[in-house]
């Protein structure tokens, strides 16, 4: 034993000198080496505090499916078929909702069920920019928007493709995506104005503000986007939407990478918060622990607004139509971009 330290018999004597006599039994259980944590009493029963009945704690979010396999065909080619990759509902649940998914090729009555029954929606990343998806996308859209003119919350959160269609929607203008570099890329997320208050980046300590703008800790992958001059001489996208991060292409040419909607619970990424904590399929997809603080900000934003929803779906409906009667089909060997796959045929 070190010579400078006390023997532990001195301390217990010491402790023993300065705190209150013990009761009998509290006596006979340290003597026989049992720790006793206090019970009973007025002091231990503490009330629970009724929850906020303006706040709903089991929300619901409808997430589009998109047209193909998600794997090129290599799961399953038929013209019907559409998928939702597994990381998309995961993101969803991590944040503590559940979901719905919206069968872009379901009859239009089928749709309008569905939506009755959720609290928010999520456009999720792909291709294709026309068609009967298309539809489907401008028809939840301006659902998203009449719900919230009517006076009740009801998000939405769109990434990479999702955020283009919006952007091309907004614009009325199906020209408007410039092209870009940015397959496959880690970037940073670069701040043209630090008037954060009210968007997602207010979760964000100023510490992982700087980190998310100094370090690649994003996840770019499309090669189509929009410029902050283009974003900003457009009329229409520049009164609806405030430009909250840029970020560089491969070639260092900088297009609009989040936006957040000025009067609607609408917030787009150009890049894939979801893919930082799921998906494993590329090298360059950061998975650092502030890479996932970074997508578990942004999932809780998201569900935190749908919370807000002042829609009480019955729970027997939602049960018939959550995802979870359907099963997720692993990719990860036959996928380039998704481990796990939702099919709908």
């Amino acid at each position: 034993m070190d010579s400078r330290c006390p023997h532990p018999h001195l301390l217990l004597l010491l402790l023993a000198a300065l705190l209150p006599p013990p009761s009998s039994g509290a006596a006979a259980a340290a003597a026989a080496g049992v720790i006793r944590l206090p019970t009973g009493g007025r002091a231990a029963a503490v009330a629970c505090a009724a929850p906020d009945p303006a706040v709903y704690d089991r929300p619901v979010i409808g997430i589009v499916s998109h047209p193909g396999d998600g794997a090129g065909g290599r799961i399953s080619n038929t013209t019907a078929t559409s998928y939702i990759g597994a990381s998309y509902v995961k993101f969803v649940e991590a944040a503590g909702a559940r979901v719905i998914p919206l069968v872009y090729n379901e009859p239009e009555e089928r749709l309008l069920e569905k939506l009755s029954l959720l609290n928010g929606v999520l456009f999720t990343g792909g291709s294709a920019k026309q068609g009967v998806y298309f539809e489907t996308i401008k028809k939840v859209f301006q659902y998203v928007l009449d719900k919230n003119d009517a006076g009740e919350p009801f998000p939405l959160f769109a990434q990479c493709l999702g955020f283009e269609l919006v952007s091309m929607i907004v614009s009325k203008d199906n020209n408007i995506l410039e092209t870009f570099d940015a397959q496959n890329q880690a970037s940073t997320l670069q701040f043209p104005s630090y008037a954060l208050e009210g968007s997602v980046f207010q979760r964000f300590d100023p510490g992982l503000i700087k980190k998310v703008s100094t370090s690649c800790l994003v996840m770019q992958n499309h090669r189509y986007g929009i410029s902050p001059k283009r974003y900003r001489e457009n009329g229409a996208l520049s009164s609806f939407f405030k430009i909250l991060t840029t970020s560089p292409d491969e070639n260092g040419k900088v297009y609009v990478s989040t936006v957040q909607a000025n009067n609607y619970p609408i917030t787009c990424t150009q890049w894939h918060p979801e893919k930082a904590i799921f998906e494993w399929r590329k090298p360059m997809i950061p998975h650092s622990e502030d890479a996932v603080q970074v997508t578990q900000h942004f999932a809780n934003h998201f569900i935190s607004q749908a919370r807000k929803s002042p829609n009480r779906p019955p729970a027997d409906k939602v049960l018939d139509n959550l995802i979870y009667n359907y099963s997720p089909t692993f990719s990860g060997k036959k996928s380039k971009s998704f481990e796990e796959v939702y099919i709908f045929a």
